[in-house]
């Protein structure tokens, strides 16, 4: 599959659900090129962002934002076997993908993206939510935080690991999604952390460069 965006640079990714304007303004300024996933057309054109493509299986994107958006930007990815922001992360390849929009206010959508980030597919991408940032770790992660920092590990399979500079190490710890997980640990400096199995780190939004400068360094 030839991928819809090439760049060596970041990609704003916006989906249909809630979204912040200052958050994708934000977004645009670090990634500036703009791809929406089906009815996220709708709200990048609210947002005053013209999308250099739109993919999905445009289920729900509106009348206007079709006729709006050049026809050659649109493409329609009729398989109904993943998600429109599987359908996105395949069809990008680039620096990074900031996605806003994906984290509600569905439960079962927002779970169905944590699960994509997992299987991680595409290039490195930060999910961005009302109040945090959240990311698939690598095997090896260095995150230059400050102490205090909220750190939360969310094993989507069982995790083993090690880390540095958190105040309840998981050293030894089984990680699990049924069993044990790792929310609201506390970084008591710069953290490092190494991870065998699937895992999800979450941020608060502050920290968004911090965690885009540990999974996306500079080509």
């Amino acid at each position: 599959m030839t991928p819809v965006i090439r760049t060596a640079a970041g990609v704003t990714l916006i989906g249909g659900g809630d979204v912040a304007a200052d958050d994708v303004a934000a977004a645009h300024e670090i990634a500036p090129m703009v791809m929406a996933a089906d009815s996220g057309a709708d709200r990048a054109l609210a947002l005053g962002l013209m999308p250099d493509a739109v993919v999905g299986d445009f289920d729900s994107i509106g009348g206007a934002a079709r006729a709006a958006i050049p026809a050659e930007r649109l493409h329609r990815v009729a398989e109904q076997n993943s998600t429109d922001f599987d359908k996105c992360l395949r069809n990008i390849d680039a620096g990074f993908v900031l996605a806003l929009g994906f984290a509600g206010p569905r439960l079962d959508h927002a779970l169905a993206v944590m699960s994509t980030l997992c299987r991680r597919s595409g290039p490195p991408c930060l999910v961005i939510g009302a109040a945090d940032v959240v990311f698939a770790a690598p095997p090896r992660l260095a995150l230059d935080l400050p102490a205090g920092t909220r750190v939360s590990l969310m094993p989507f399979g069982p995790v083993a690991g090690t880390s540095d500079g958190l105040r309840w190490p998981i050293d030894g710890v089984a990680l699990s999604p049924v069993e044990r997980v790792g929310t609201s640990n506390e970084a008591t400096g710069p953290v490092r952390l190494a991870l065998d199995g699937p895992c999800l780190v979450i941020l608060p939004k502050a920290h968004l460069r911090v965690a885009l400068a540990a999974i996306a360094p500079p080509r």
